[in-house]
């Protein structure tokens, strides 16, 4: 990782704080406007993301129908599912491949378990809001301040 790079993972921190404290909305956790925001230099990559973080949402949703999930067994749940299924994807699905001039990826490797498990506790249309927002103040915050 880049020193720009940290950089805009620390902004990212620290609008996700603003988020929290001030408009009482978490953008699926703290470090994920600063992954996402550094993954907008491949929109394929964010929305793949977000598609797996919805799939584990789901999974997680209908496990708990059928056995007890609550606490930090469901987070955890939340967590390792959305890292297999990116992982699952990275290696056996689409290892670099290329949709025109996007890779097939996922962006970070806990971010799509972080934003599923604040779907789950804050809602679907919530979170992703949140973060697409977030994201998006972030990134134009890094280019405004770093010129990157």
């Amino acid at each position: 990782m880049s020193d720009a790079d940290i950089a805009v993972v620390s902004i990212g921190l620290i609008l996700s704080l603003v988020f929290s404290e001030f408009l009482g909305v978490a953008p699926g956790g703290i470090i994920v406007p600063g992954y996402l925001a550094l993954g907008l230099r491949d929109p394929l990559a964010v929305a793949i993301t977000f598609a797996i973080a919805g799939v584990t949402f789901f999974i997680v949703r209908a496990l708990a129908t059928v056995t007890i999930l609550y606490g930090r067994r469901r987070t955890v749940l939340m967590i390792l599912i959305g890292f297999l299924l990116g992982s699952l994807l990275r290696t056996q699905v689409a290892p670099g491949t290329q949709l025109g001039p996007y890779e097939v990826d996922v962006v970070g490797y806990i971010v799509p378990g972080l934003i599923a498990i604040w779907m789950d506790r804050q809602g679907t249309i919530v979170t992703l809001t949140a973060a697409i927002t977030a994201t998006i103040a972030t990134r134009l915050t890094a280019i405004l301040v770093l010129g990157v």
